[in-house]
């Protein structure tokens, strides 16, 4: 059995899964925007993200996990033990708490975890179905060499073409390629992105090059 690698705070992953048994998790246009919703509310306490697709049957997140200092701490919104595990507010302010010294800081591995069972209840719900919907554990992937940054942001976008799904990467729709050349409001780090690739114009340019990935062969995945 192949050991889980740990998250752990300050460092980048590549993070990915998909159905169980390549199931689709994604039917319709309003489930993938469900699941960003559910991603943005659940991921974005812990983590940055740099680039993301959504594949019909899996998908594709390039994240920073934050410093656990600059976390904060579960703040509920109100007294009742609501079954909406979403009900959360993160403050850094301990003065809010009567016992600091037992309050909890998020843990980015249970956040993961929490957004892939909200999103699975709703879509068992939704379409009538049960059992589990992802595999498990989530797979991730921690980059060491920040040289594959923008190699992994290149195949994250790419992957749709590579699946045959669009013919070229500007036209496919779930994934943070337009997100990164607009500039509209984002929760992406789109600003480092760029910097990785020196301009907009060289971002643009490097997408449309056809790139060997050989050498990311350990933080890829064949997920069709």
């Amino acid at each position: 059995m192949t050991k889980t690698v740990p998250i752990e705070y300050g460092k980048y992953y590549h993070i990915f899964n998909r159905g169980i048994n390549s199931c689709n998790l994604f039917k319709d246009s309003f489930n993938y925007k469900y699941f960003l919703d559910l991603y943005g509310k659940y991921i974005d306490t812990v983590a940055n993200t740099y680039a993301w697709c959504l594949m019909p049957n899996h998908f594709h997140f390039l994240i920073r996990i934050k410093e656990e200092e600059k976390i904060g701490y579960y703040k509920p919104l109100n007294s009742d033990r609501s079954k909406d595990s979403v009900r959360f507010q993160v403050t850094h302010d301990l003065s809010e708490f009567e016992k600091p010294e037992r309050v909890k800081k998020p843990n980015p591995t249970k956040h993961f975890s929490h957004l892939f069972s909200a999103y699975a209840k709703y879509f068992n719900d939704l379409y009538n179905r049960h059992g589990s919907l992802f595999e498990k554990p989530f797979h991730r992937k921690p980059i060491t060499n920040e040289n594959y940054l923008k190699y992994l942001v290149y195949y994250i976008h790419h992957n749709p073409v590579h699946h045959g799904f669009t013919e070229t990467i500007s036209d496919y729709r779930w994934s943070s390629y337009s997100a990164i050349l607009s500039t509209k409001k984002t929760k992406l780090n789109r600003k480092e992105v760029r910097e990785w690739f020196d301009d907009i114009n060289n971002f643009v340019f490097f997408h449309k090059q056809q790139h060997e990935l050989s050498q990311l062969n350990e933080l890829l995945i064949d997920t069709i």
